[in-house]
């Protein structure tokens, strides 16, 4: 029996006593990470509800600059407790680490915001009113924005830069819910900087520097293009020093041109051929809004002779949500457009009530004019207002594209440049792209449905192979005697397909970057293959007679990525204009 006093029994002592201080020190750390990180989480769930506070309060009017302060204040406490060695040293943990690092990254983008950006942002804010923005009399005073240049000059780049620092934070190793808070975070950073950024611009969109123009696009979802549908009424939107005119409300009825009106490049040729470059109904065909605006400017300059500064698109389904703001209006036919009715009215019963397609095309064109008609007035409701171009917006409903390029790098961080999905390290974009191929208006009788998938289960590897699934099935829901029962403008029998048959050619995008791991599709099998850039694409061709269906089905495969989320974005009509699925992750 070795004694007490033996080395071994002392080297043995000595390693217990200093397991034991080790562990103290464990706890205590744990203890100190756990108290101070309370007290962090509660700073910035207060910062949060005082940058929710100051989004309501832009809705009622200027914002008071004590809550601002006390968002600053927030902030500063939250990176405070969150920048000590022990808090740092703990950031090297197995799965609470990465945790504990992105709420110490959060802190101090925060700690960074109340530096630099929200003495700005106060002044920006306690001045901002929505109503500025509203015409009155046919114009916007130009002066009220124009006190929010140097406030915004000076906020726009700290708010850019911050939220770019927190896209920068690896999210797949996050739990769920710290993950949709720092999502939510990068939104609000997002709208923000492009807020300050479009104050910067504005006046000069609103004709400060000379007469700006503005090329107005009515997109017809009851013939499918991939971008929502096929143009229909136009109209010219002039603006000088803030005076704003509706001019040359018609129809989108240009002859084809013989030649391409711009340059689509060799991929796109070979997918779309050049009928989004030589048909104005074909330019919306193309899914990126910024190679189809400029292809619709080009053929109003050369059809009419005037050249214009951007593109403005709309649909019904957006003019529902203004509808919202300004009241139900009256047609020259005497017919009331609400916000419940102006879809059925401009998708549906206009081929039912006007045969002649050039008085359909009047009717367009008249609810377009009404509708800016009333807007003009200025008694619309500006919260309502804001939240209809929000949602129009978000539905890829509302598209903008102009000349200049800054403006057009405010439209892109707005995300309503009409811009292919972009995949990057944590969600892979499937886009899913719709269009008719006869000429026919039965769009509102086809019916889409859009899933998406990823992860286990779709290449028999585990959740972070970065394989992500899309399945879509088309339906034709019109009446079995389509043929017979519905007006010829809108059940077609064009280029060879009987009437009432609906003709779908989907174009697929797969993530950037992604490998088509397969491909089915029933009952019409076979797809078209070709690249768009960083883009594979897949093209597919269907018939269906009304109450048939077809399903398509596709799995693609981003090398060594890790996604948390799949996400798909289809054309925007008559269902949801995107689809996501998260994958999991951030679990230990």
């Amino acid at each position: 029996m070795a004694s007490p006093h033996t080395p071994a029994t002392r080297a043995g002592r000595i390693f217990a006593w200093a397991c034991g201080a080790f562990l103290i020190v464990v706890a205590a750390g744990l203890a100190w990470i756990g108290v101070r990180g309370a007290m962090a989480y509660a700073h910035l769930d207060s910062a949060r509800s005082q940058i929710l506070t100051v989004a309501q309060s832009v809705d009622d009017g200027p914002v008071d600059a004590s809550v601002i302060e006390a968002l600053g204040a927030d902030l500063r406490s939250a990176h405070d407790l969150t920048s000590d060695p022990v808090w740092r040293a703990a950031e090297g943990l197995p799965w609470v680490g990465p945790q504990i690092s992105a709420v110490r990254e959060v802190a101090a983008v925060g700690a960074e915001l109340a530096a630099s950006a929200l003495g700005p942002a106060s002044e920006l804010l306690s001045s901002f009113s929505l109503d500025s923005f509203l015409p009155e009399n046919g114009q916007i005073d130009l002066k009220a924005i124009e006190m929010l240049h140097d406030a915004a000059v000076e906020a726009a780049p700290t708010l850019r830069s911050s939220e770019a620092a927190l896209r920068t934070i690896d999210e797949r190793p996050l739990i769920e819910p710290l993950r949709e808070q720092l999502t939510n975070l990068e939104s609000q950073l997002n709208v923000a900087a492009t807020l300050s950024e479009t104050a910067i611009v504005l006046p000069s969109m609103l004709g400060a520097d000379g007469p700006r123009t503005w090329l107005l696009l009515f997109q017809n979802n009851a013939e499918l293009r991939s971008l929502g549908g096929m143009p229909g009424a136009t109209a010219v939107i002039t603006i000088d020093e803030g005076r704003i005119s509706l001019d040359d409300t018609g129809t989108a009825s240009i002859p084809r041109f013989d030649a391409p009106v711009i340059q689509l490049g060799e991929e796109r040729l070979a997918i779309f051929s050049d009928r989004p470059a030589v048909w104005f109904s074909g330019t919306t065909i193309l899914p990126d809004f910024r190679q189809a605006a400029p292809a619709a400017r080009e053929m109003w300059t050369q059809a009419h002779g005037v050249e214009v500064d951007g593109v403005v698109s709309l649909d019904p389904f957006a003019l529902a949500y203004l509808l919202r703001a300004t009241g139900p209006i009256t047609l020259p036919t005497g017919e009331d457009l609400t916000s419940e009715n102006v879809v059925d009215v401009l998708l549906s019963d206009v081929y039912f009530n006007y045969p002649d397609p050039a008085e359909q095309n009047d009717v367009f064109a008249s609810a377009t004019a009404a509708i800016f008609g009333a807007f003009m007035e200025g008694s619309a409701d500006t919260a309502v207002l804001l939240d209809a171009l929000t949602r129009a917006a978000e539905e890829r409903r509302l598209l903008l594209w102009s000349r200049q390029d800054d403006e057009q790098a405010i439209f892109h961080h707005a995300a309503v440049d009409g811009a292919l999905p972009e995949t990057d390290d944590n969600t892979a974009r499937f886009g899913v792209y719709l269009n008719d191929g006869t000429g026919s208006k039965l769009g509102p009788y086809l019916e889409a449905n859009v899933q998406v998938a990823c992860g286990f289960g779709l290449t028999g590897r585990h959740d972070t192979s970065g394989a992500s699934s899309l399945t879509i099935r088309l339906e034709n829901t019109a009446p079995l005697d389509a043929a017979t029962s519905l007006p010829p403008s809108i059940a077609g029998g064009n280029y060879g397909v009987p009437a009432g048959v609906l003709r779908v050619v989907t174009y697929i995008y797969l993530p950037e970057g992604a490998t088509l791991s397969d491909a089915t599709a029933a009952p019409q099998p076979g797809f078209g293959s070709n690249s768009d850039g960083a883009y594979r694409v897949l093209t597919h061709q269907v018939d269906l007679s009304p109450g048939e269906t077809a399903d398509i089905s596709v799995v693609a495969e981003l090398s060594g990525s890790s996604v948390t989320k799949a996400v798909a974005e289809t054309t925007p009509a008559f269902w949801p204009s995107a689809v996501s699925s998260s994958c999991g992750g951030g679990a230990p």
